[in-house]
């Protein structure tokens, strides 16, 4: 099996259409047919169920395209580490990261990393966490910043910064007339609530509501942020979320409260596989970001 298979056979499963993808290999169509073919009879198994004009990956099909996502990403880096080796530090980090705070927190560290190695460019991917998880799981990249809980098996992991959880309602909503900058969790236990879509989300805001005999009262599971917000001035309902989010209020049609009695933190972590070595420009940022987190993680710092 040669390397240039395993692309060939990505591009077909970005087409799911040999013409297509031949056009795009810039290669005739026979002799693509031909590699994939070949591919199927190394493996020993079909890899493409062939219907009228179009292809369907088999459930072979759909394991081996990770594995070959994983190849080619593997392979493409090891060029680059071999290029950094000899002529310094410079390449790609690839990262993956949430939303919320991350992308602060990352511009930050890049900044920073930018200032003593200006050749070094960045692939920057976003998503929710589980997306993100995988993205590293499977070698698409290097690091990530993601928000607890997560699975830590298969990783490298450090907490980089913490904020607590918030309401936010419109200026018309009940909950308004409380004065003050917090609000007690007891007093959402009566309002339609907001809340990430994050299936562990859920979970983790029941177990919150549990220990004060309260069922939270869901009224929609938002995929982001901003449209959370748009609901709030809308006064749909009030939506817990970490504390970011209150950086999209702009105006005052939507207030925000700390939530207390008690107070729940988020947590904001990088992670990085444990059992494959980064390359050398991507070791040389993690560890920067490590070296350079705030321990005043309640000021929403990093130095």
């Amino acid at each position: 099996m040669e390397l240039r298979h395993i692309r060939y056979f990505l591009a077909v499963c970005e087409e799911m259409n040999i013409t297509k993808a031949a056009e795009k290999l810039m290669i005739a169509q026979p002799p693509l047919s031909r590699q994939i073919k070949d591919l199927e009879e190394e493996i020993g198994a079909p890899l493409f169920i062939r219907e009228h004009h179009s292809l369907r990956l088999t459930e072979e099909g759909e394991r081996f395209r990770s594995y070959a996502h994983h190849i080619v990403s593997l392979a493409d880096r090891s060029v680059e580490d071999i290029r950094e080796m000899h002529t310094g530090l410079r390449g790609t980090v690839y990262i993956a990261e949430v939303e919320g705070k991350a992308p602060r927190l990352l511009s930050t560290f890049i900044s920073g990393f930018s200032a003593i190695y200006p050749d070094v460019q960045y692939s920057i991917w976003n998503g929710n966490s589980d997306e993100v998880t995988q993205r590293v799981r499977n070698g698409l990249a290097d690091l990530a910043i993601i928000m607890t809980p997560y699975d830590p098996q298969g990783f490298h992991s450090e907490v980089i910064y913490q904020e607590p959880w918030v309401a936010m309602f419109s200026k018309d909503h009940p909950l308004a007339l409380q004065k003050g900058k917090t609000i007690r969790l007891e007093a959402l236990s009566d309002h339609d609530l907001i809340i990430p879509s994050r299936g562990s989300r859920l979970q983790e805001i029941s177990d919150w509501f549990a220990p004060i005999g309260i069922t939270p009262k869901i009224k929609a599971r938002i995929s982001n942020a901003t449209i959370a917000y748009e609901l709030c001035e809308q006064n749909v309902g009030v939506a817990i979320y970490p504390a970011a989010a209150g950086d999209l209020i702009h105006g005052d049609k939507v207030l925000i409260r700390k939530i207390t009695n008690p107070v729940h933190m988020a947590g904001y972590v990088l992670i990085y596989p444990d059992n494959r070595p980064l390359s050398p420009v991507a070791d040389r940022f993690t560890d920067f970001v490590k070296k350079n987190v705030s321990q005043a993680v309640d000021q929403g710092s990093v130095h």
